[in-house]
């Protein structure tokens, strides 16, 4: 029922201990002193100093479905980092090289899965539609670096995401982060062309969602595991 409201809130003590967390490394941790200051804004921003970008509010929608009860599972190119360095979900020790995933740490019969995945698109996504409808609990996401990686999996979108329900009779949840913006780098490197899923848009198939704040990441991420029933997000 697209009609019905969903609440996507969560409380501010839950929202601080995610922030918290993401913002806490362990103390022999040697974080890349180019990475202290995004530390410290994202600290501000937990604190109510200074408003929550783009890549915080995402963050802070991964924590709050995992201390609520949902992992989360995130794979792409360069996703770890983000692909406009905007999300720095994970941190590599300068000195070693380990990593740190700080939102795994949040529950331990939880996950906080991110992957950066290979350029094999149509692979990837078929195997990230496959998790999707096999564990519903689960927030399953892929994130296409430019709009002409969509293209390389376009077969997946077409047979078995836009069509899962009236052709297969299989309901899934997946989320699909695509870039928007012409950037001058090509009609199809910067854009994935939303158009081209507004077309495929039927019967309630799938959303098709242009997001312009970091409210309304949040709100639309946790809605995709807050609702009794799953549709693809793109």
């Amino acid at each position: 029922d697209f009609k019905k409201s969903y609440d996507t809130t969560t409380p501010l003590k839950t929202i601080e201990k995610v922030g918290q967390q993401i913002t806490t490394m362990p103390s022999e941790f040697q974080l890349h002193p180019k990475l202290k200051k995004l530390i410290d804004m994202r600290k501000a921003m937990t604190e109510g100093k200074q408003p929550i970008d783009w890549g915080t509010a995402e963050l802070f929608a991964y924590g709050t479905c995992i201390l609520e009860g949902n992992s989360v599972r995130l794979s792409g190119q360069d996703c770890v980092r983000g692909t406009f360095t905007h999300r720095h979900s994970c941190f590599y020790d300068s000195r070693t090289g380990e990593m740190y995933n700080p939102l795994k740490q949040l529950r331990e019969d939880k996950e906080f899965c991110v992957y950066n995945s290979s350029l094999s698109e149509m692979a990837v996504l078929g195997f990230e539609l496959g998790n999707s409808i096999s564990d519903p609990g689960y927030l399953t996401i892929w994130e296409a670096q430019f709009g002409d990686f969509a293209n390389g999996a376009q077969i997946i979108i077409d047979q078995f995401l836009a069509s899962g329900e009236q052709k297969w009779l299989r309901t899934c949840g997946l989320t699909l982060l695509l870039p928007h913006g012409y950037e001058g780098q090509g009609p199809e490197h910067s854009s994935a062309r939303l158009e081209r899923f507004l077309q495929m848009c039927a019967q309630k198939n799938m959303q098709v969602c242009n997001l312009t704040t970091p409210a309304q990441i949040f709100h639309a991420l946790r809605r995709q595991v807050k609702r009794d029933f799953r549709v693809p997000l793109v």
